[in-house]
């Protein structure tokens, strides 16, 4: 318990810790069900007093775990800044983040962050900086011995190759990243990477051929199909987000393979998803549903993508 000593310094225990843990798991789980808008505010709240724990007193053990799941908080408060379309603010935070978790020697971690700050790089179109951060993640993993975190990076790796229309590497990092996510331990899984399941892994491979149809050809999306479905099916209310953004690419699929049919269905749910979360980002997603559907202006299914999409709020 927080207390203090004969001199007035702030004593800091495990019990501390465990507490500001336990606040962080609800917190992202509150981000992956509704949206980084839905808990920025809260996250913000709890920086200050989260950040002053690490001016205390305490064993060296508590100091490690302390620095590890404040570092965690601000990778949190980065993610959910960047959900919220607020690139600058997520920035100071991850780098914010990184130090910390440097100072903890907890190298999963900053792969964790390095992951999540090379995605922000891939949203806004800055492709090298991303993968410049993807490798400096893959070094982390490497480091920490984590199949899982070297999974992640790997498929995030071939997402940035898909954009870059490099079609050899991008298949090849994806193979990785399968190879890497196979012999992951199940048992031993971090708070910040714990998402990425078999689900996240399917979600990936059907993103990197959807992105290959983007810009190379739309055959590619075909091979990833059976992966998004996999993936939608998979998601439970737990993981709004990532099941919106997944049933994003499934209809940009099918929008880029003519099936515009399809597309429209599909399309209706995403649409759906993403006016109910609280997550810029997730609408932003759908500009690569827009620019398929406009591809067929003369077909009605087409223009009903959209239509609706245009009538979303932005």
């Amino acid at each position: 318990m927080t207390g203090s000593d004969s001199r007035g310094n702030v004593r800091v225990g495990l019990t501390d810790v465990r507490r500001l843990e336990e606040a962080v798991a609800e917190l992202r789980a509150r981000d992956y069900r509704y949206g980084g808008g839905s808990c920025a505010e809260a996250i913000e709240a709890r920086l200050p007093d989260a950040a002053e724990l690490l001016n205390g007193t305490m064993r060296d053990a508590v100091l490690v775990r302390l620095c590890t799941v404040v570092a965690d908080l601000y990778n949190l408060a980065g993610w959910t800044s960047f959900d919220e379309d607020r690139p600058a603010a997520a920035l100071t935070a991850f780098a914010r983040a990184l130090e910390l978790a440097v100072e903890a020697g907890n190298h999963d971690l900053q792969a964790n962050i390095r992951y999540r700050t090379g995605r922000l790089h891939l949203h806004y179109g800055a492709v090298d900086a991303a993968l410049a951060e993807f490798a400096q993640g893959r070094e982390a993993a490497r480091r920490a011995r984590s199949p899982r975190a070297q999974a992640i990076l790997s498929a995030n790796q071939a997402w940035a190759y898909a954009k870059k229309a490099d079609v050899a590497a991008a298949l090849t990092y994806l193979r990785r990243a399968r190879t890497e996510f196979a012999a992951a331990d199940e048992t031993e899984v971090s708070p910040w990477a714990a998402f990425f399941g078999a689900n996240d892994m399917a979600a990936m491979a059907g993103t990197v051929h959807g992105e290959l149809a983007m810009v190379v050809d739309v055959r590619h999306g075909r091979d990833g199909i059976r992966a998004l479905t996999d993936a939608i099916a998979g998601y439970g209310p737990d993981m709004t987000r990532s099941r919106g953004l997944t049933v994003i690419w499934l209809a940009t699929v099918h929008a880029l393979d003519g099936d515009l049919d399809v597309a429209a269905r599909t399309g209706q749910e995403a649409i759906e998803l993403a006016g109910a979360l609280r997550s810029p980002r997730t609408r932003q997603r759908l500009r690569t549903l827009l620019a398929a559907a406009r591809r067929f202006p003369g077909d009605a299914h087409a223009r009903e993508i959209v239509d609706r999409i245009d009538e979303l709020p932005h």
